[in-house]
């Protein structure tokens, strides 16, 4: 275990331990921002997604509001062709 601690504690070898820090370092950090990229992306399609579909269902209940009471009045608009 002294033979460990000698060339740890050798110039070189410490230079070479820092720079394998610093290089592991730089890789998680990219790492962890091209996950967090990936995350954005796929909160931005989520709410695409929800908007489109909110559209959809305010153009349904437009569509419904103007939709006639009853028979009667479904009749009346087929007959004076507004339907």
């Amino acid at each position: 275990m002294g033979w460990l601690a000698s060339i740890l504690t050798s110039g070189p070898a410490r230079k070479a331990l820092g720079l394998l820090l610093v290089a592991l370092t730089i890789a998680l950090f990219l790492l962890n921002l091209r996950r967090a990229g990936e995350r954005a992306g796929r909160l931005a399609e989520r709410l695409s997604t929800s908007e489109k579909t909110h559209e959809i269902q305010r153009q349904m209940l437009d569509a419904a509001s103007r939709r006639p009471a009853d028979r009667d009045a479904l009749a009346q608009r087929m007959r004076g062709g507004e339907f």
